[in-house]
């Protein structure tokens, strides 16, 4: 026998090793694609369950539910660390309490107490899976505290999936879990318990991103509700979002001054609008959350008509938001599914 004379081939019942390691990889995907179907479907769910009665907060680690901060407690029990933001409402400041990181917001000029006590006014009646945690407030003092979020608002999502800990959950299908995310809350924010309210603190992309946070668990809550007027349509009441003139493509057309140059802007011969100015920013924004890794132009190319839709220069043709996130699971759905049964073939 030769050199080589002892050497037997692949039995019959052995599986070449990179076919070994393909089946592998599919039966992973396969059971990724289930689990973030899961998600997907439910990505709240254990949220919900910790919801509190109303005047009472949970978060981070907390067991029982507590009764909202009083005037005395935020004077005596939270430390202020140091400033993470300010707007022309409020600063707000990283903060101590009991062990937990807080925001606490405070009124930065007394001319915008309006402002403050109508984004306070918003936080307590609007407390759901949708808004961040309000833990306590003082009115004649003017300040907030709120459940701290680490991540901060949208604007940080692009370098915080790029950090090597996140790769793993910067898919298309996470991003396009958050597009949904955030037009579920223009739906609530459209059927709030206080009727149908406008998101106005939304002139271009980089301010309407700064009014949302970014969870641990890659959720979104809106953060920033001092402007969110009410639209009745009932009642005839509608809205203007600020009293200066608006110019670009993120705003909707009828929020432009429709008279030109041949007339010099004046807020009261400005007409009002209604909630369809929030769905034709929808396109924008959740292009920005889609991003540009494998899969979004996917994504993007299914939701063109919806977001066609959006763009109607007629605003009673544009979508309802539930209309929008009804679309948004459809798709994650059927991509999805076209996904899995390609997985199962390779299986």
């Amino acid at each position: 026998m030769g050199q080589h004379g002892n050497r037997k081939g692949p039995s019959h019942r052995e599986v070449p090793r990179g076919v070994g390691l393909l089946l592998a990889v599919a039966l992973m995907n396969l059971l990724l694609y289930l689990c973030v179907d899961q998600v997907f479907i439910s990505p709240r769910s254990t949220e919900d369950a910790r919801r509190c009665p109303h005047g009472y907060f949970r978060m981070g680690r907390m067991r029982n539910c507590s009764r909202w901060l009083s005037c005395e407690e935020l004077r005596t029990e939270v430390r202020q660390l140091r400033r993470i933001g300010e707007g022309a409402v409020k600063r707000v400041f990283l903060s101590e309490w009991n062990e937990h990181k807080v925001a606490l917001s405070r009124l930065t000029r007394l001319e915008m107490k309006d402002d403050f006590l109508h984004g306070l006014q918003m936080l307590r009646s609007l407390q759901s899976e949708h808004v961040v945690t309000l833990v306590g407030y003082c009115e004649e003092d003017g300040t907030i505290l709120t459940e701290y979020h680490p991540l901060g608002s949208l604007s940080n999502l692009e370098a915080t999936l790029n950090l090597s800990k996140y790769q793993g959950v910067n898919t298309w299908q996470r991003r396009l879990q958050l597009a949904a995310e955030y037009v579920s809350v223009i739906n609530y924010l459209h059927h709030s318990p206080l009727g149908t309210r406008v998101m106005c603190d939304s002139n271009d992309l980089p301010k309407t991103l700064s009014q949302y946070l970014l969870t641990s668990n890659f959720s979104i809550v809106a953060n920033d509700l001092d402007a969110l007027p009410l639209v009745d349509h009932d009642s005839g009441v509608l809205v203007k979002c600020g009293h200066r003139e608006l110019q670009g493509d993120f705003v909707a057309p009828e929020q432009l001054w429709p008279y030109g140059g041949d007339r010099p802007f004046q807020d009261d011969l400005m007409p009002s609008y209604d909630e369809k100015i929030d769905i034709w920013k929808i396109p924008d924004v959740s292009s920005f959350l889609l991003g540009h890794v494998e899969g979004s132009d996917m994504v993007r190319f299914h939701l063109f008509d919806i977001h066609k839709a959006c763009k109607s220069q007629i605003p009673t043709e544009r979508p309802t938001a539930q209309h929008v996130l009804d679309t948004y699971r459809r798709v994650f759905h059927s991509l999805r599914d076209t996904v899995m049964s390609q997985t199962k073939e390779m299986l």
